[in-house]
Protein backbone atom coordinates (compact mmCIF):
# COMPACT_ATOMS: atom_id res chain seq x y z
CA UNK A 1 0.00 0.00 0.00
CA UNK A 2 1.46 3.37 -1.00
CA UNK A 3 1.17 6.56 1.01
CA UNK A 4 2.53 8.87 -1.64
CA UNK A 5 2.77 9.31 -5.38
CA UNK A 6 5.70 8.06 -7.42
CA UNK A 7 8.51 10.40 -8.43
CA UNK A 8 7.43 10.08 -12.06
CA UNK A 9 3.93 11.28 -11.19
CA UNK A 10 5.20 14.19 -9.11
CA UNK A 11 7.57 15.31 -11.87
CA UNK A 12 4.63 15.38 -14.24
CA UNK A 13 2.51 17.22 -11.69
CA UNK A 14 5.07 19.97 -11.18
CA UNK A 15 5.42 20.54 -14.90
CA UNK A 16 1.71 21.48 -14.99
CA UNK A 17 1.39 23.06 -11.54
CA UNK A 18 1.57 26.80 -12.26
CA UNK A 19 -0.36 26.96 -15.51
CA UNK A 20 -2.89 24.49 -14.09
CA UNK A 21 -3.54 26.76 -11.11
CA UNK A 22 -3.87 29.67 -13.51
CA UNK A 23 -6.32 27.77 -15.70
CA UNK A 24 -8.51 26.63 -12.81
CA UNK A 25 -8.84 30.23 -11.69
CA UNK A 26 -9.90 31.23 -15.21
CA UNK A 27 -12.41 28.36 -15.34
CA UNK A 28 -14.05 29.46 -12.09
CA UNK A 29 -14.69 32.89 -13.59
CA UNK A 30 -16.71 31.52 -16.52
CA UNK A 31 -18.23 28.40 -14.97
CA UNK A 32 -19.06 29.03 -11.30
CA UNK A 33 -20.18 26.24 -9.03
CA UNK A 34 -23.79 25.41 -8.27
CA UNK A 35 -26.42 22.78 -9.06
CA UNK A 36 -25.40 20.69 -12.03
CA UNK A 37 -26.52 17.95 -14.38
CA UNK A 38 -24.65 15.84 -16.89
CA UNK A 39 -25.60 13.66 -19.86
CA UNK A 40 -22.63 11.39 -20.53
CA UNK A 41 -24.06 10.07 -23.79
CA UNK A 42 -24.19 13.63 -25.10
CA UNK A 43 -20.93 14.77 -23.42
CA UNK A 44 -23.07 17.50 -21.90
CA UNK A 45 -22.60 19.32 -18.60
CA UNK A 46 -24.85 22.10 -17.31
CA UNK A 47 -24.34 24.39 -14.34
CA UNK A 48 -25.56 27.88 -13.49
CA UNK A 49 -27.44 28.08 -16.78
CA UNK A 50 -24.39 27.32 -18.93
CA UNK A 51 -24.14 24.18 -21.04
CA UNK A 52 -20.69 22.98 -22.09
CA UNK A 53 -19.27 19.93 -23.79
CA UNK A 54 -17.12 17.84 -21.46
CA UNK A 55 -15.20 14.60 -21.18
CA UNK A 56 -15.21 12.34 -18.15
CA UNK A 57 -11.80 12.46 -16.50
CA UNK A 58 -12.33 10.01 -13.64
CA UNK A 59 -14.15 9.30 -10.41
CA UNK A 60 -13.26 9.00 -6.75
CA UNK A 61 -14.91 6.40 -4.52
CA UNK A 62 -14.81 7.98 -1.07
CA UNK A 63 -15.90 4.80 0.73
CA UNK A 64 -13.32 2.62 -1.00
CA UNK A 65 -10.76 5.42 -1.17
CA UNK A 66 -9.94 4.61 -4.76
CA UNK A 67 -9.67 6.43 -8.06
CA UNK A 68 -10.90 5.11 -11.42
CA UNK A 69 -9.92 6.77 -14.68
CA UNK A 70 -12.85 7.51 -16.96
CA UNK A 71 -11.37 5.56 -19.88
CA UNK A 72 -11.30 2.44 -17.63
CA UNK A 73 -14.94 2.65 -16.55
CA UNK A 74 -16.49 -0.65 -17.76
CA UNK A 75 -19.76 0.99 -18.72
CA UNK A 76 -18.12 3.77 -20.74
CA UNK A 77 -15.21 2.12 -22.55
CA UNK A 78 -15.03 3.28 -26.15
CA UNK A 79 -17.61 6.04 -25.72
CA UNK A 80 -17.08 9.64 -26.80
CA UNK A 81 -17.13 11.01 -23.26
CA UNK A 82 -13.94 9.12 -22.31
CA UNK A 83 -12.18 9.17 -25.70
CA UNK A 84 -9.79 12.05 -24.90
CA UNK A 85 -8.94 10.57 -21.52
CA UNK A 86 -7.35 7.55 -23.19
CA UNK A 87 -4.39 9.83 -23.97
CA UNK A 88 -3.64 9.90 -20.24
CA UNK A 89 -2.98 6.16 -20.26
CA UNK A 90 -0.82 6.52 -23.36
CA UNK A 91 1.22 9.21 -21.62
CA UNK A 92 1.57 7.02 -18.55
CA UNK A 93 2.89 4.11 -20.58
CA UNK A 94 5.26 6.30 -22.59
CA UNK A 95 6.72 8.06 -19.54
CA UNK A 96 6.41 5.16 -17.09
CA UNK A 97 3.96 6.86 -14.72
CA UNK A 98 2.04 4.06 -12.92
CA UNK A 99 -0.72 6.34 -11.63
CA UNK A 100 -1.59 7.35 -15.18
CA UNK A 101 -1.22 4.06 -17.03
CA UNK A 102 -3.16 1.85 -14.59
CA UNK A 103 -6.97 1.73 -14.64
CA UNK A 104 -7.27 2.82 -11.02
CA UNK A 105 -5.24 4.09 -8.09
CA UNK A 106 -5.57 2.87 -4.49
CA UNK A 107 -5.62 5.98 -2.29
CA UNK A 108 -6.30 4.25 1.03
CA UNK A 109 -2.71 4.74 2.19
CA UNK A 110 -2.76 8.49 1.75
CA UNK A 111 -3.23 10.76 4.75
CA UNK A 112 -5.75 12.77 2.71
CA UNK A 113 -7.26 10.55 -0.01
CA UNK A 114 -9.57 13.31 -1.24
CA UNK A 115 -6.64 15.62 -1.86
CA UNK A 116 -4.85 12.78 -3.63
CA UNK A 117 -7.88 12.35 -5.90
CA UNK A 118 -7.81 16.06 -6.68
CA UNK A 119 -4.12 15.70 -7.57
CA UNK A 120 -4.94 12.92 -10.02
CA UNK A 121 -7.63 15.05 -11.64
CA UNK A 122 -5.24 18.00 -11.78
CA UNK A 123 -2.49 16.00 -13.48
CA UNK A 124 -4.98 14.37 -15.86
CA UNK A 125 -6.08 17.86 -16.86
CA UNK A 126 -2.45 18.85 -17.38
CA UNK A 127 -1.56 15.86 -19.53
CA UNK A 128 -4.58 16.57 -21.74
CA UNK A 129 -3.81 20.28 -21.88
CA UNK A 130 -7.44 20.81 -20.94
CA UNK A 131 -9.05 24.09 -19.95
CA UNK A 132 -9.46 22.99 -16.34
CA UNK A 133 -11.33 20.26 -14.53
CA UNK A 134 -14.67 20.16 -12.75
CA UNK A 135 -15.23 18.03 -9.64
CA UNK A 136 -18.77 17.36 -8.44
CA UNK A 137 -20.47 14.99 -5.96
CA UNK A 138 -22.42 12.22 -7.69
CA UNK A 139 -23.88 10.47 -4.68
CA UNK A 140 -23.04 10.07 -0.99
CA UNK A 141 -19.71 8.32 -1.65
CA UNK A 142 -18.74 9.28 -5.19
CA UNK A 143 -17.17 12.32 -6.75
CA UNK A 144 -16.83 12.69 -10.52
CA UNK A 145 -14.41 14.81 -12.49
CA UNK A 146 -14.94 16.31 -15.93
CA UNK A 147 -12.71 18.26 -18.30
CA UNK A 148 -14.30 20.96 -20.45
CA UNK A 149 -13.88 20.43 -24.18
CA UNK A 150 -15.70 23.46 -25.47
CA UNK A 151 -14.62 26.74 -27.11
CA UNK A 152 -16.77 28.58 -24.58
CA UNK A 153 -14.10 27.79 -21.99
CA UNK A 154 -10.96 29.71 -22.97
CA UNK A 155 -7.40 28.79 -22.15
CA UNK A 156 -5.89 31.42 -19.88
CA UNK A 157 -3.27 33.58 -21.60
CA UNK A 158 -0.02 34.55 -19.92
CA UNK A 159 -0.66 37.74 -17.99
CA UNK A 160 2.56 39.39 -16.73
CA UNK A 161 0.62 40.99 -13.86
CA UNK A 162 -0.72 37.74 -12.42
CA UNK A 163 2.12 35.47 -13.55
CA UNK A 164 4.21 35.87 -10.35
CA UNK A 165 1.29 34.80 -8.19
CA UNK A 166 0.59 31.73 -10.31
CA UNK A 167 4.25 30.71 -10.28
CA UNK A 168 4.41 30.95 -6.49
CA UNK A 169 1.09 29.11 -6.11
CA UNK A 170 2.25 26.37 -8.45
CA UNK A 171 5.55 26.00 -6.63
CA UNK A 172 3.67 25.37 -3.39
CA UNK A 173 1.25 22.74 -4.68
CA UNK A 174 3.61 19.76 -4.64
CA UNK A 175 6.66 21.36 -3.05
CA UNK A 176 9.45 19.54 -4.86
CA UNK A 177 11.06 21.54 -7.66
CA UNK A 178 10.08 25.17 -8.19
CA UNK A 179 12.50 25.15 -11.14
CA UNK A 180 10.39 22.48 -12.88
CA UNK A 181 7.22 24.44 -12.09
CA UNK A 182 8.60 27.60 -13.71
CA UNK A 183 9.97 25.71 -16.71
CA UNK A 184 6.64 23.97 -17.23
CA UNK A 185 4.71 27.23 -17.02
CA UNK A 186 6.69 28.95 -19.74
CA UNK A 187 6.73 25.81 -21.88
CA UNK A 188 2.93 25.66 -21.70
CA UNK A 189 2.71 29.26 -22.88
CA UNK A 190 5.35 28.60 -25.55
CA UNK A 191 7.60 31.33 -24.26
CA UNK A 192 11.33 30.92 -25.00
CA UNK A 193 13.59 30.94 -21.96
CA UNK A 194 17.24 31.28 -21.06
CA UNK A 195 18.38 29.19 -18.10
CA UNK A 196 21.29 29.93 -15.76
CA UNK A 197 22.35 28.19 -12.55
CA UNK A 198 20.18 30.35 -10.32
CA UNK A 199 17.59 31.90 -12.62
CA UNK A 200 15.28 31.47 -15.57
CA UNK A 201 14.69 34.38 -17.94
CA UNK A 202 11.58 34.27 -20.09
CA UNK A 203 11.38 36.34 -23.26
CA UNK A 204 7.79 37.51 -23.31
CA UNK A 205 5.79 38.65 -26.34
CA UNK A 206 6.32 42.32 -27.06
CA UNK A 207 9.97 42.34 -26.06
CA UNK A 208 9.68 42.36 -22.27
CA UNK A 209 11.33 39.77 -20.06
CA UNK A 210 10.48 37.97 -16.84
CA UNK A 211 13.31 36.85 -14.59
CA UNK A 212 12.71 34.20 -11.94
CA UNK A 213 15.56 33.89 -9.43
CA UNK A 214 16.10 30.92 -7.11
CA UNK A 215 17.83 30.81 -3.74
CA UNK A 216 20.47 28.31 -2.60
CA UNK A 217 17.72 25.81 -1.65
CA UNK A 218 16.08 26.03 -5.07
CA UNK A 219 13.11 28.09 -3.89
CA UNK A 220 11.74 31.04 -5.83
CA UNK A 221 13.51 34.07 -4.40
CA UNK A 222 12.27 36.83 -6.71
CA UNK A 223 10.22 37.37 -9.86
CA UNK A 224 10.88 40.53 -11.87
CA UNK A 225 9.11 41.59 -15.05
CA UNK A 226 10.96 44.17 -17.15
Amino acid sequence: MTSTFTDAFLRTAEHHAAWGAEQLEALEQVLPGGPWTADLDQCRYESSGRVVRVGLLGSYDQAGRSWLWGWANPGLRGSAVVAAGARIAEFGRLHDVPELREEGVDLSGFADPHRAAESLAFVGMGVLGAAGYIGQPAGPDTRVYFTPDDPQIPHAPLNPLTMPRHLVTGAGLFGRSPHAVVTGYFAHHRVPTTTAADRITAHLPGGSTAEVAFDALGRIAAINVN
